[in-house]
């Protein structure tokens, strides 16, 4: 292992990197390891934020796998995701053309710079990466670049049609050395296959969408886009959102000068390198019959809630998209949702437009039960740079859940199997760390005895409730019966832990 010096925020930092040289090959390349402290951290926060959250506006037909299935002929443009604002005003019949018209007349896209920037004033990133550690969080993935093109930094490549399309302030820095002074990772998303600012046609269909990628300068401009971001910043994971616009020979150098940078860093599934085929589909005839067999598919199989991208020929983790896995996977994964239906910010969501605290919990121990970690997004607000209240409350009483039963979820791997069952018919699910397992039970009741099921721990084993301490169990049946503390206060899931447990 040598050392050697970054320069980053005008600052000196003595970083390490391996002797390993990957290679820009799959057999290379997929001898990367999931590095141990992305498995051992199970929460991180996205963060959607740009031009998109001054006009804080999306259609709500509900989740987007409902739009694609029910409205597939305009579903790109009435997608509940705000920050594809851009595209949908492009289309005259989308909810968001309506109110761009009658909000902001025959104003261009570009005039939500100003404002945007003029919010920036009041930003504190040392504010938000506090409320992030507070929330239990061990990791932050920032939007650099989503699809509109806008770049949260002062990039140095040189933008072929949009002069100046970036800020000036460096946002991706900042809140970098913020996260990173409370001792959380900091990684970077970047949209690789769609740009906006390239390609300006109006997307209705999937079809459209996945035929977009931008060709002619775009691929080289966004593979400097992206060495400069490793190079300035050291993502510890680097989020590729949709595609990528290389072969796949371009996408390998650039995965490996990744891993040679950061050796500890991880990629994710969403790297699917160009192919004729993908290039077939900016032929308009091309499209017409690939969305009519695609929305024959989604129609048949009726409205699902999210999205599970296809994989792609090299990746270290999945990303399902509000949705999940229905059991344990043996690649790690990554849940990634919004606490509404958005994950940018919009303005017309109430407090019921969100995720309860509960259900957040819940979903959360599902994954991290089934080998997954949960990046949870927050969408702040553009006119103020504020999180709004209502996701600060849930980043909190997420937060206090962890303090209490974080040690059944950091640094745990899952169980023989992920999911039990009480006596009683409550949801239990299993994590486990060396001879400790960890059954955590959703919702459960707040008093008496509870049994939980095709449980058999050994003889002189110790139960912890996590949080109290030591309470006595006994067999029951197949089972063990747990008594609970008196007024034991209500919960969206409790944890105990059984010592030593070998099976």
């Amino acid at each position: 292992m040598d050392l050697h010096i970054e320069a980053r925020q005008g600052k000196i930092y003595p970083m390490k990197t391996e002797n390993k040289k990957y290679e820009p090959s799959l057999a290379s390349l997929n001898t990367h390891q999931i590095p141990g402290w992305y498995d051992d951290a199970k929460f991180g926060i996205f963060i959607h934020w740009g031009l998109f959250a001054i006009p804080g506006f999306a259609s709500s037909y509900g989740s987007i796998g409902e739009v694609f299935a029910q409205k597939y002929d305009t579903a790109v443009a009435l997608t509940p995701y705000t920050e594809w604002y851009e595209n949908a005003i492009k289309v005259p019949e989308s909810d968001s053309a309506k109110h761009h018209a009658e909000v902001y007349g025959n104003a261009p896209y570009e005039d939500f710079r100003a404002p945007f920037l003029k919010g920036l004033e009041q930003w504190d990133p040392k504010a938000w990466a506090r409320l992030f550690k507070q929330a239990g969080a061990k990791y932050v993935v920032l939007v650099t670049k989503h699809h509109d093109g806008y770049s949260l930094w002062p990039t140095e490549v040189p933008h072929p049609k949009k002069r100046g399309w970036h800020t000036t302030r460096d946002i991706v820095g900042e809140l970098g050395d913020a996260v990173r002074a409370e001792g959380l990772e900091y990684g970077l998303y970047y949209s690789g296959g769609i740009d906006w600012s390239f390609n300006t046609e109006p997307l209705r269909t999937l079809g459209d969408f996945t035929g977009s990628t931008p060709g002619g300068a775009y691929p080289a401009y966004a593979v400097a886009q992206v060495k400069e971001l490793i190079d300035r910043y050291k993502p510890a994971v680097l989020w590729n959102d949709i595609s990528w616009p290389t072969p796949l020979s371009g996408l390998m150098k650039t995965v490996a000068y990744y891993y040679n940078t950061v050796p500890e860093g991880v990629t994710n599934d969403r790297w699917m390198p160009v192919s004729w085929k993908t290039k077939l589909l900016r032929f308009k005839f091309i499209r017409r019959r690939f969305d009519k067999k695609v929305k024959e598919i989604m129609q048949s199989r009726g409205p699902q809630k999210g999205i599970i991208p296809p994989e792609p020929p090299h990746y270290d983790f999945r990303t399902p998209e509000y949705t999940t896995f229905p059991d344990v996977q043996k690649r790690k994964w990554e849940a990634t949702r919004g606490m509404s239906h958005s994950f940018g910010y919009n303005r017309r969501d109430k407090d019921e437009d969100y995720l309860p605290v509960d259900e957040i919990v819940r979903g959360f121990v599902d994954a991290v039960s089934k080998n997954g970690n949960l990046l949870l997004n927050v969408g702040p607000r553009g006119e103020d740079a504020q999180i709004p209240g209502e996701q600060v409350s849930r980043l909190l009483g997420f937060g206090a859940w962890l303090e209490k039963n974080g040690e059944a979820i950091y640094g745990t791997r899952p169980h023989t199997h992920a999911e039990g069952k009480t006596a009683d018919g409550h949801d239990v699910r299993y994590t486990r760390k060396g001879e400790t397992l960890y059954a955590i039970v959703l919702d459960a009741p707040t008093s008496g005895e509870i049994t939980i099921l095709d449980l058999a721990p050994e003889d002189g084993a110790s139960v912890a409730l996590l949080g109290h301490g030591n309470v006595a169990w006994r067999r029951a049946g197949n089972g063990i019966a747990i008594s609970l503390p008196p007024s034991l206060a209500p919960s969206p899931a409790i944890s105990f832990s059984i010592t030593p447990f070998r099976a």
